[in-house]
């Protein structure tokens, strides 16, 4: 790395660092809040599936109608036809998923194996570009560990576990992504410049 790229690098990580002590109580709110639903959808998560499976058919459904009507207000627009098909798709997908739970929490199922394994690589390179400057990175690369470990078993289970892994796993995936976020929120707050 060249010497000019590490004062700003620097810098970036002060930033960082102050923008969280002066936000710390948020942060350990939202932490606490994920850390409850987190725990919720651990012990029941045959209904935490059948939730995620819905919410996610329904933002599909309302996400592509928004977008269709906003291409219709837009018509001149370059791609407006590939956009309006993707439009579509988005609300078929959505419907199916509404209509059909049983088919979409499959589909979901692999779907969500896919975020872990980018979200926990994403936790645990973050961790780690940080670990120098936040107390708590630990507990970030252990949430980035646990995710990519989550994909794997579920992958590993599949499709016999589809019915209830996505409630399972979303709810791991939330009470130590709240875990990470309240331990980075009291780091936050005892390193708080007076």
């Amino acid at each position: 790395m060249s010497d000019n790229m590490q004062p700003k690098l620097e810098e970036m990580r002060q930033l960082v660092a102050i923008e969280l002590a002066k936000h710390w109580k948020m942060f350990l709110f939202q932490g606490l809040l994920f850390s409850l639903l987190g725990a919720a959808a651990i012990l029941v998560p045959q209904v935490a599936t059948l939730v995620v499976d819905l919410f996610v058919g329904w933002i599909l459904v309302f996400g592509g109608i928004i977008r269709a009507l906003t291409l219709f207000r837009s018509r001149s627009l370059p791609g407006t036809v590939w956009s309006l098909l993707a439009s579509v798709l988005a609300i078929v997908l959505g419907l199916l998923l509404v209509l059909k739970p049983a088919e979409g929490v499959m589909t979901l199922t692999m779907v969500m194996v896919a975020f872990f394994i980018i979200q926990g690589l994403f936790s645990i390179l973050l961790a780690l570009q940080f670990r120098a400057h936040i107390r708590s990175w630990g507990w970030t690369l252990i949430s980035g560990a646990v995710d990519l470990v989550l994909a794997y078993l579920i992958w590993r289970g599949w499709p016999d576990t589809a019915s209830w892994a996505i409630g399972l796993l979303v709810g791991i995936n939330m009470l130590f992504a709240g875990m990470a976020l309240i331990f980075t929120a009291l780091s936050a707050r005892n390193s708080a410049p007076d």
